[in-house]
């Protein structure tokens, strides 16, 4: 979308010409700039604006039984401008390999909160729901606004009933068809960088819907939101394999678990070697 709002303020240059002499100015010379920064300006600021606005006026307390396809469309537009704007370059590999299987179930390990975010922007047509940690609803209201109308939910990771609910909730979405769901089978973000042991429960939202399972990792998001404004910065997304559902469904989760986990393991640890290689 920022290509999008260059392209309208360099148009708007000419088009502005015609009411004001712009252009025949001895002066034009920084005119033009001028005119041309401040038309883009007020468009991102507009863009942003909606964005904010949209967000705040969303109802928590009533259920968002389908898709939102504005919120989803307002999102898929808005994140790659944002990334732009931030200098955040996400290089990705194997996403095209997630084209036909919607409904499915995503796992990705988890370093910052913005881990969402960059795979929400590389797979716009996945539909994904996170289940996310309660806190956010508390702590991130802004946040837990989108996260409501793009079928997210929230899960009590201390009450196993409640937990419980959550997965069965999440069944449901696929099952109808509404959502695919993305988790974090590691429970929390990792604070030092590495794959901790997963929560095989979590699984049991592929074994009991027979889903898909697309098996990506993310490395690079921690760095990026420390130095962001400092430099420009560079987030690794890759889709290791898409997991058939009839293959799911022929495996126990703790096998599930063991063969994801060691996928993963092993490409995080070469993207991070490259990652030290820019530094």
């Amino acid at each position: 979308m920022l290509y999008v709002y260059i392209v309208a303020a360099a148009a708007a240059v000419p088009l502005l010409n015609n009411f004001f002499p712009i252009l025949r100015q001895n002066y034009s010379v920084w005119l033009v700039p001028c005119v041309f920064a401040g038309v883009l300006l007020s468009l991102l600021i507009i863009h942003l604006l909606i964005f904010v606005i949209c967000g705040y006026i969303v109802d928590l307390k009533k259920p968002q039984e389908k898709q939102s396809r504005f919120y989803r469309g307002l999102v898929k537009i808005t994140l790659p401008m944002l990334f732009s704007l931030l200098r955040v370059k996400v290089e990705s590999t194997g996403t095209e390999n997630t084209d036909d299987v919607y409904p499915a179930m995503l796992v990705c390990n988890h370093l910052d909160n913005i881990d969402p975010a960059v795979i929400l922007n590389e797979l716009p047509e996945l539909k994904l729901g996170f289940i996310g940690k309660k806190e956010i609803y508390t702590d991130m209201p802004f946040v837990a606004r989108y996260m409501h109308k793009l079928n997210c939910l929230p899960i009590d990771r201390e009450n196993n009933r409640e937990a419980a609910k959550t997965i069965i909730e999440a069944i449901r979405l696929i099952k109808n068809k509404t959502a695919s769901v993305g988790i974090f089978p590691e429970g929390y973000t990792s604070l030092d960088g590495k794959l901790h042991d997963f929560r095989n429960g979590a699984f049991k939202i592929a074994t009991k819907s027979g889903c898909p399972v697309v098996v990506c990792t993310v490395v690079g998001t921690h760095e990026a939101v420390k130095n962001l404004f400092k430099r420009k910065n560079t987030i690794y997304f890759d889709v290791l394999e898409v997991i058939s559902g009839e293959e799911i469904l022929s495996m126990t989760t703790s096998e599930i678990s063991d063969r994801i986990h060691k996928e993963m393991r092993e490409n995080i640890e070469k993207r991070e070697a490259q990652l030290c290689l820019r530094k």
